[in-house]
């Protein structure tokens, strides 16, 4: 599991994963962004969704599906999708913690997990690998 930034966050996100229909990891993004930073959030999610897209196998047939397009979905709320069947890939929650997000990303266990963690943290970012069983 590796070091634990938020221990409250991160037993709020093991419990998202049980039990479902389909068996789910997932990682949390700590960031410093603000409410300000509406722009760099929303290009940090895209970004993040490539990463696990790509080890998902599903680099670049993968489009973002907003919460504010769809009823359904909470505000700052995101999935990645595939073109070709509209597949579910990822799922984003930006959560507003302290004063700055955490992105708390969910997708299929069948997915690289550490090469999810690996491609994160090269890429700069404070991550937490959150894996159920």
């Amino acid at each position: 599991m590796g070091e634990v930034v938020d221990e409250n966050l991160y037993r709020e996100a093991v419990a998202l994963l049980e039990p479902g229909e389909i068996a789910l990891n997932g990682v949390i993004v700590h960031t410093d962004l603000e409410t300000d930073a509406e722009t760099r959030m929303h290009e940090t999610t895209v970004a993040v969704g490539e990463v696990i897209a790509e080890h998902a196998g599903e680099a670049g047939n993968v489009y973002v599906h907003a919460g504010n397009d769809d009823p359904e979905f909470g505000m700052n709320q995101f999935q990645g999708r595939t073109l070709d069947d509209d597949a579910f890939v990822w799922e984003c929650q930006q959560l507003l913690r302290d004063g700055t997000y955490d992105l708390v990303f969910y997708y299929e266990a069948s997915a690289d997990q550490a090469g999810i963690l690996s491609a994160l943290r090269e890429a700069g970012h404070c991550v937490t690998s959150v894996e159920v069983g």
